[in-house]
């Protein structure tokens, strides 16, 4: 069974920046692909952002394109959601997700979640 642990979340002012981490306690071809995922209060989950190991793939939101960017650490078995120039409206709770395609949908195993406050 593998495990995703997330942390970086926190409170952030508009403008801010913000750098998220899940952890994957193992890797094998159901983790080829890691995914970011958010859900605000009230509304539905929605994709982020994804990468394989390599970066050699790699797909952002159009929503936060030019603001986060995803990145990894193999040595670690870590990726990283960098988000900048933070607004309200990305308050959400943050999933990191681990799967086998290039999917914005299927994923084998999801994260707990961090908490992402952005006030105005």
């Amino acid at each position: 069974q593998v495990q995703l642990v997330e942390s970086g979340g926190g409170s952030v002012q508009a403008g801010g920046s913000l750098r998220l981490s899940c952890v994957a306690s193992t890797r094998t071809w159901r983790t080829t692909v890691m995914g970011w995922f958010r859900q605000a209060p009230g509304k539905e989950r929605e994709f982020v952002a994804l990468s394989d190991w390599s970066e050699e793939h790699t797909r952002i939101a159009n929503s936060v394109k030019d603001r986060f960017t995803m990145s990894g650490d193999n040595a670690k078995n870590t990726m990283y959601l960098q988000m900048s120039s933070l607004k309200p409206e990305d308050t959400a709770v943050y999933y990191c997700a681990a799967g086998s395609t290039l999917s914005e949908t299927d994923y084998h195993y999801w994260g707990q979640g961090t908490q992402v406050t952005v006030s105005s």
